[in-house]
Order: structure tokens, then C-alpha cells, then sequence
């Protein structure tokens, strides 16, 4: 089994930026569970939705429209940690932050019901 620990969010002004990370751990952490990592977020009355997505080797990477530009996803295999950079940030870039990570491939995919370990979220407030 695979445990993801997010750690980074916060309460930060419009226009700054955070860092998250996303520490994993278990007997069982490789490049087979972990193939592909990601962040989802859920602002309230809203859905999960996708945010940014990295392939085992890090060489594949995908963000939503929303993002594209302002945040960067990034890994550290050797330390079993994802990170994403949030830059610019919007007051409608306020949510809880997840990490997912999808076992079984390194195609990177946007698809929340793809992915099999999830952290436990972390917030980000943007304030105006």
C-alpha cells in the first residue's frame, strides 16, 4: 500500500506563491505503483477536479487551461516526493489540494477514477 502526505498549503495574496509537496511512502513505492503522479483540487460546491499530471521519468507533463503557465509540477523520485509550484496565484485558484498516484503506467492521464492512492488534501487560500 502506498501513503501520500501533502504538506505546503496556506493562506497566501493574490498574485504570490506557494509550493506543495507530496510525500509518499510504503513498502510498496516504485516506478509500478507510482508511474503517474498528480494534483487534483476541490474548491467548495465544486467537484475534484484535475490540475497537473507527471509521468514516472518526469519527460510528461500535463496542466489544465486554468493553470497552464502558472503552475509546475515536479518530482523526486529518490525522495518518493511530487512538488507543484503555484505562481501568480488567483482567488479562484482557492481549494483543497490533492496528490493522486496511478499504478500500473506511466501515461500520464487526467481521468480522477484513473488514479488509486490519494493523500489526504491540503488548503490554499488566495485572498484578494
Amino acid at each position: 500500500q502506498v501513503q501520500l502526505v501533502e504538506s505546503g498549503g496556506g493562506l497566501v495574496q493574490a498574485g504570490g506563491s506557494l509550493r506543495l509537496s507530496c510525500a509518499a511512502s510504503g513498502r510498496t513505492v516504485s516506478s509500478y505503483t507510482m508511474g503517474c503522479m498528480g494534483w487534483f483540487r476541490q474548491a467548495p460546491g465544486k467537484e475534484r477536479e484535475f490540475v497537473a499530471a507527471i509521468n514516472w521519468g518526469g519527460g510528461s507533463t500535463y496542466y489544465a487551461d486554468s493553470v497552464k503557465g502558472r503552475f509546475t509540477i515536479s518530482r523526486d523520485n529518490a525522495k518518493n516526493t511530487e512538488y507543484l509550484q503555484m505562481s501568480s496565484l488567483k482567488p479562484e485558484d482557492t481549494a483543497v489540494y490533492y496528490c493522486a498516484a496511478r499504478r500500473g503506467s506511466n501515461v500520464v492521464v487526467t481521468t480522477r477514477g484513473a488514479y488509486d492512492y490519494w493523500g489526504q488534501g491540503t488548503q490554499v487560500t488566495v485572498s484578494s
